[in-house]
């Protein structure tokens, strides 16, 4: 049951912390990879899991911590729902990028699937009528 919640912690951590990555990357290293974010991302969700293990272990359930068992365990838990998430946000980065660049690397080429993301008002379907019909 332990593992359970922290399951729950895991996937919430590790959607927060892929965004906040891909923010970061977006701002500082305009959308270069940076590995070492990773390994952050990835013991920062360790630490989360953990803290909820010991506290429903220890305090819930009222049973021995087994410190070592328990990281080995949260790691082969992390690890799968991190690379999924991971690969999940790049394939939403390039299918809904804005636009890719062509070849020569000077024209820049606008993604249809971004266009069709984009909502517009319905108010404004007919702003222009007016002028239309003339």
């Amino acid at each position: 049951m332990a593992f359970i919640i922290s399951l729950i912690f895991i996937v919430i951590s590790a959607f927060i912390s892929l965004f906040f990555k891909y923010e970061l990357e977006r701002m500082f290293l305009r959308g270069k990879e940076f590995f070492p974010f990773h390994i952050c991302n990835v013991v920062i969700i360790l630490m989360v899991a953990f803290a909820s293990q010991v506290v429903m272990t220890r305090y819930v359930f009222g049973q021995q911590i087994h410190i070592l068992r328990d990281i080995l365990i949260l790691i082969a838990i992390i690890l799968p729902v991190y690379i999924s998430g991971h690969l999940a946000f790049e394939k939403y980065k390039s299918v809904y990028r804005k636009f890719s660049p062509a070849e020569n690397g000077k024209v820049l080429v606008l993604n249809e699937k971004y266009m069709k993301k984009k909502k517009r008002f319905k108010s404004l379907k007919h702003y222009n009528a007016m002028s239309k019909e003339e």
